[in-house]
């Protein structure tokens, strides 16, 4: 006879917080410059139209960003939830039909490709001088830019959700 008790779920270690901040981050960073290009040309404002080769220099810098934020994010969130209860309960929540059912995590993906944009603008400004190539933004074309991002950020949401659908993650098992 099999055991009824449920194993509780350990906090995510530090690969899958780097790999899932590299998978998202990389996603945005992508949807990013089409944005920003996008909200400098709608604007008039700034210049933001780097060749081809400096986006993979430039992504190469982000990656290592990306990677920095990870760590601080995780150090962040085990200093304010120690042990990670609210993650495993939200994961339990989502096991059990209780979570989200087509959008995952819709405000988080909002604020993710919002957050992702300036973060993008600002390893682009940081990078510029080093690479030797020439960008400029305004305050106005990073937050259109953000804005227009939120379309991604939405998009994604909806696909995570629908994987989630057809995977059957977060129905009730009897």
């Amino acid at each position: 006879m099999g055991s009824t008790t449920k194993k509780t779920p350990k906090p995510p270690g530090v690969a899958i917080w780097v790999l899932v901040t590299l998978l998202w981050g990389t996603v945005f960073y992508w949807t990013s410059i089409v944005m920003l290009r996008f909200a400098s040309a709608r604007l008039g404002e700034g210049v933001f139209n780097p060749p081809n080769s400096e986006l993979w220099r430039v992504y190469g810098i982000q990656v290592v960003v990306l990677i920095l934020f990870a760590l601080v994010a995780m150090a962040v969130r085990g200093a304010l939830d120690p042990g990670n209860t609210r993650q495993i309960q939200r994961w339990q929540n989502i096991s059990d039909g209780k979570g989200e059912k087509l959008f995952i995590s819709f405000a988080g993906s909002l604020a993710t490709s919002f957050f992702f944009t300036a973060l993008t603008a600002l390893t682009f400004l940081g990078s510029s001088s080093f690479f030797g190539f020439v960008v400029s933004f305004t305050l106005p074309v990073v937050l259109l830019a953000g804005l227009f991002n939120v379309a991604a950020g939405i998009a994604a949401s909806l696909i995570v959700g629908f994987i989630f659908l057809i995977a059957k993650v977060g129905r009730k098992r009897f």
